[in-house]
């Protein structure tokens, strides 16, 4: 579901539309994905329903879409904080992207999404997450918090 392929650091994305534009194109360039427009259509419509900017400079966007094939998480770490609409008011900086295919939409989708919501809950997770910037580090540190998920 995740791996260093699909982190990407210090990214400079100028705002939540450049980031779901990058989110999309690079699902579909992992081939996780078949239709780039769908996967950003599929970001945007979950969007309008609430914002997933959390707590902290992290957001949790995610995507159901018949165009995605397999599930996957995208990381992102932006260069500087962008406007996410955030519970905290705060500046988005930590992009946790989830993608599930429409298949697995009730039970993997929840599973995956409770508990990344859950890692976030956890301030030593937060820390080494915002202390790394090496994707074999930070696709460790989230795959142990995910065992169990698939």
């Amino acid at each position: 579901m995740l791996n260093e392929e699909l982190i990407f650091t210090d990214m400079a994305l100028p705002d939540q539309e450049a980031t779901f534009q990058f989110l999309a194109k690079t699902i579909v360039e992992k081939e996780l994905a078949n239709n780039e427009q769908a996967v950003y259509d599929a970001l945007k419509k979950r969007e309008a329903e609430g914002t997933t900017g959390m707590m902290d400079g992290f957001a949790i966007p995610h995507a159901k879409s018949d165009a995605i094939s397999q599930p996957a998480i995208i990381v992102v770490k932006l260069k500087d904080g962008i406007n996410w609409d955030s519970l905290d008011g705060k500046p988005t900086k930590y992009v946790i992207a989830l993608f599930i295919p429409v298949a697995e939409g009730g039970t993997t989708h929840l599973k995956v999404l409770s508990q990344v919501a859950r890692m976030l809950m956890k301030e030593e997770f937060k820390t080494q997450f915002i202390g790394t910037n090496s994707s074999k580090e930070l696709a460790q540190l989230i795959s142990s918090q995910l065992e169990g998920a698939n």
